[in-house]
Parts: structure tokens; sequence; C-alpha cells
């Protein structure tokens, strides 16, 4: 199935950068009329976009999840929330696939009533829960009308802009090169693209050499990882930074999967370095050195994953995977080892990425 995906033939054209342009959307279309899996998924897909017609939009203005325990009723009250931007990305994809009418009104509801209503505080590690309302919004802001586009259009501005001049950028805070950064410089970068704005493509574009020099180490591993002692966080650190990666690739700016850093460093080398984990070659034990008080006080609260000495799961890796085989083909033998049940996001996702992996 994700062989399928990878290699359906066709020149990419550069209609959008952050979701499906014109031509991935034919061959999702394609896809789910000639593959099985792809129709079975489809349909389970257009059932529960379908109920999404009758619901409302539930908005917060202050998404709360970075620093808080499982449980906190302020991380509690923005899951509830984020609920939303699978439901705005659902309606928005059905839209392009159907051409319902429906379908985009409903999109436009709910990315009106985040517009409206949600404000950054500088803080990427909440902002990056924003990411499908990005690409929601990038899917069908062609056919979003003027009036309604420019509020959306402006709480975009607005969250990049309190991003690029958060107190957490300041030089000398660890959340200026740690996988906060890498975050940021995603969420700068696809909002960018989603708006055609040059400044905020241009901040991500420097920044991003500048991190993965300071971040990423010429042996594969991370800051993240020293820090942390934890796969987890070298994949957290890796998949913003691969995703905005594909993000200025389809738009020919270069490829930074690929980049070296004045020392050495890259993000194709610590994908390598991760491999040897992914496949059993070697074992992990997660957060038995960790420096950050946050891992010990999740164990505590004993959350799924966080216990100190727990085994690294390969599984996890699945997401990068899954962004890094747009530039390195070779990682799908791997990919596929771990693959499941198949969704339409999934299916979209690597048709979107077919141009690399056909490179």
């Amino acid at each position: 199935m994700l062989t399928f995906i990878f290699f359906l033939g066709y020149h990419l054209l550069q209609a959008q950068i952050v979701s499906l342009n014109d031509q991935e959307i034919k061959a999702l279309k394609a896809s789910i009329l000639n593959d099985p899996p792809a129709k079975k998924a489809y349909l389970a897909f257009q059932k529960s976009t379908a109920a999404y017609l009758d619901e409302l939009p539930n908005p917060i203005d202050t998404i709360r999840t970075e620093g808080l325990l499982k449980g906190d009723p302020r991380k509690e009250k923005t899951k509830l929330s984020l609920a939303d931007m699978n439901k705005m990305f659902s309606l928005a994809l059905a839209y392009r696939l159907t051409g319902d009418q429906k379908y985009l009104d409903k999109s436009i509801l709910f990315l009106k009533a985040w517009a409206n209503t949600n404000h950054s505080k500088g803080d990427p590690i909440d902002d990056t829960n924003l990411d499908k309302a990005v690409e929601a919004y990038d899917l069908i802001k062609t056919a979003i009308p003027q009036s309604e586009k420019k509020q959306i259009d402006q709480w975009l501005i607005e969250t990049a802009l309190a991003e690029m001049n958060s107190k957490r950028m300041k030089p000398g805070r660890a959340t200026a090169i740690n996988n906060w950064n890498a975050h940021r410089l995603k969420e700068v970068g696809e909002i960018g693209y989603a708006l055609n704005n040059p400044e905020f493509i241009t901040w991500a574009t420097e920044n991003l050499k500048s991190h993965i020099n300071i971040n990423l180490y010429p042996d594969g591993t991370s800051l993240d990882f020293k820090q942390r002692d934890a796969m987890h966080y070298h994949l957290y650190d890796l998949e913003p930074l691969a995703k905005l990666a594909i993000m200025i690739d389809r738009a020919k700016g270069g490829n930074f999967y690929n980049y070296q850093s004045p020392k050495g460093s890259s993000i194709k080398k610590s994908v390598e370095w991760l491999l040897p984990y992914v496949t059993g070659e070697k074992q992990h034990e997660e957060y038995v050195n960790t420096t950050v008080k946050f891992d010990r006080d999740r164990a505590k609260n004993n959350e799924p994953g966080f216990a100190t000495g727990t085994l690294f799961e390969p599984k996890l890796a699945v997401p990068l995977l899954t962004l890094a085989v747009y530039f390195d083909p070779s990682l799908l033998e791997t990919l596929e080892k771990f693959q499941g049940s198949v969704s339409i996001a999934t299916i979209a996702d690597g048709i979107k990425h077919i141009n690399g992996a056909a490179k």
C-alpha cells in the first residue's frame, strides 16, 4: 500500500506547499478509486467527516499544553478544544475531494471561530498544535471569501509574529536552541508558505541553518537527546525540522534535509543515527539521565511512556520516517514494517511526498 502511494508517477505542481496541490488531490482521488485499502479508508473518513457538519467549533483563547501534567484542568480543556483541528482539516479535505460547498462552509466556520478567539503567547509547544488548522487553510484558501479570509490571515500573521518576537527566542535561553525552536521554525515557515509571506519564509529558512548547527551534532545525536536522554525528544526535535525541510524543498528553496552545517551536522545524519533503535539492532532506556525536572514529574504522575527506564518503542519513529522518506526513499522498507491501519490522512501525506521519493 505505501509503495503504491509513494511511487505514483507524476510531476509535482507548486500550487500549494503546506497541503496538497491540485495534482496531488487528483492522485488521492485515483488512489481512492483504484486501491481497495484507500477506498476503505475513504469510506471511514467520509462517515466521520459528515458527522462534523452537525458540530460547532470549540475554540480556546489560549492553548495550554506545555509544561502541564496529564490531568491538569487547563491541559484537559485545551485537549477538548484541539479536537477542532482534525475536524477543520477533514472538512477542508472533503471539500477538495468532493467539491461539496457544505464542507467548505463548515471548515471556514471552524477557522473563523479560532481566528476570532485564539491568541498566541509565543509558546511553540502550544502553537505546534495548530498544524492542521494551517493545512486546512492552505487546502481551501483560494475558495474562502475575501472578507472571511482577511480575518483568518490576520490570526495566522499574529501567531507567526508572536513566535518570532517571543521572549523565549532571546539568546541565552534554552528554548532558543532546543526542540522549542524546531517547532517555532516549523510554525513560522508553514504560516509563511500558506500565506506566501516572504518575510516569514526567509526568517524560518535562515534560522533553520543556525538551528541545525547548534542543535544537531555531527555524530547524529541532538542537544535534546543529550539533555533528556530520550529518543522521544530526539524525534520531537527532528519531526518539525523534517516537515519544514519538505516545505522548503517543495517551494524549490533547497534541500535542508541533506544540508550540512559548518560543524558537519545535518537532519539526515540525525535520522540515520536513530535507525538502529528503530530496527531493533539497539535499544535505549528512556529518561535515565535526564536533566529536566518535568520528565521526572511526568514519571511520578504515571504518564504512559515517561517512566524512567522505559524502553524506546520503535513505532514512535513512524511520523518521522514518513517525512524522511520524502528525501530518502530507501527508508520506505523500514517504514513499511510498521504499517498498520491506513487512514486518508496517511495516504494524503504519502501522496504529498511522492515528488521527493521519485527524485
